[in-house]
C-alpha cells in the first residue's frame, strides 16, 4: 500500500514518544522501585485517499491501543526536580514543566524534528504509589498530520525491581 510505510513509522515514533512520558509523570513524586505503568493511545492520522481506502475495505482502524510494562525507577529519578529528557536528538522535541505541585503537574512538548508541533501533558498524583494523567499532540510526524491523545496510570508494586534496570537519569 502507497503510504503505509510513512503511516506506520508515524505511528510507531508517536507511540515510542509516548511511552516515555509515564516516567516524566514520576519525578519528584512517587517511590524508588517497580512500578506498572498503562497507557492507553488514541492517533487520528491523514493519509492518502487510496490508503484510507484500502484500510476501511480490511476493516482496519486507525491506530489505538493499550499498553503495560513495568519499569522501575531510581530513587535519583523520583527525587530529580525536574521530567527525566526526552532524547532530543531522537524526537526533536523538548519538554517544559509549566506548573508543578504536590498534587500534581503539568507540561509543554515543543517539537520541531521529525514531529512538528505541540503537546501538553497533564498528571496528577495520588499519593506516593499511583498517578494518572493525559498527553495530548497535535501537529505532524513525517508530514503527516497528526492528534493523539493517551490516557495512562501508573502504580508502585515494590521496592525491588529484581532483573528490570532502572532507566539512566537524563535532565534537560
Amino acid at each position: 500500500m502507497p503510504g503505509t510505510s510513512a503511516t506506520l513509522k508515524a505511528g510507531i515514533l508517536g507511540t515510542g514518544l509516548v511511552l516515555m512520558l509515564p516516567a516524566a509523570a514520576l519525578a519528584g513524586h512517587g517511590k524508588a522501585g517497580l512500578w506498572t505503568v498503562t497507557s492507553t493511545t488514541n492517533m487520528n492520522m491523514a493519509m492518502p485517499p487510496e490508503v484510507a481506502a484500502q484500510m476501511k475495505a480490511m476493516n482496519m482502524k486507525m491506530p489505538s491501543n493499550t499498553h503495560t510494562s513495568q519499569m522501575c525507577m531510581s530513587q535519583a529519578e523520583v527525587d530529580a526536580s525536574t521530567p527525566p529528557h526526552i532524547d532530543q536528538g531522537a524526537t526533536g522535541c523538548t519538554t517544559k514543566v509549566t506548573s508543578a505541585s504536590a498534587s500534581g503537574m503539568t507540561a509543554v512538548m515543543t517539537c520541531t524534528g521529525r514531529m512538528k508541533g505541540t503537546g501538553n501533558v497533564k498528571v496528577t498524583y495520588s499519593g506516593a504509589e499511583h498517578y494518572t494523567g493525559a498527553y495530548s499532540f497535535k501537529g505532524t510526524v513525517e508530514g503527516n498530520p497528526t492528534d493523539m491523545k493517551t490516557d495512562f496510570k501508573g502504580d508502585w508494586v515494590k521496592a525491588d525491581c529484581g532483573a528490570i534496570k532502572p532507566y539512566s537519569l537524563r535532565t534537560q
